[in-house]
């Protein structure tokens, strides 16, 4: 029997607060802060989608770099109709466009960094 697990993406940044409530906003959740003040979770309705983690070391991530790759990043589905909406909505809360071009139909795939470096795209949901 496999045990019930639950896993969480953990971004590090140099202020977890902040970068919390952009993903809040972004997802429609909220930032909830527990007994550690460095690790702030970004919950909604169905559970938490991430947490955010405070690395007094930080340096953000440079990407595209061609001699490294991505390792990971957050991928949000939307309907493809509404991906200049969202794209609007992420600008508005602080992501920077990296690759923003609209791609058209299902295909259609926009890259950001979010206020602290990290990439994420918004994909038209298949």
């Amino acid at each position: 029997m496999t045990v019930r697990k639950t896993t969480v993406l953990v971004l590090d940044c140099a202020e977890p607060e902040r970068l919390a409530e952009f993903y809040a906003g972004l997802l429609g959740g909220t930032a909830r802060l527990g007994r550690d003040p460095d690790y702030v979770e970004v919950a909604g309705q169905d559970g938490v989608f991430l947490a955010v983690h405070r690395d007094h070391g930080y340096a953000p991530p440079t990407w595209p770099r061609p001699e490294d790759s991505q390792q990971a990043h957050l991928r949000i589905l939307v309907e493809p109709g509404d991906m200049d909406e969202a794209e609007r909505e992420a600008v508005r809360l602080g992501a920077r466009p990296i690759v923003t071009r609209d791609n058209g139909g299902p295909r259609d795939e926009r890259t950001y960094a979010d206020p602290a470096g990290h990439s994420f795209a918004l994909a038209a949901r298949p």
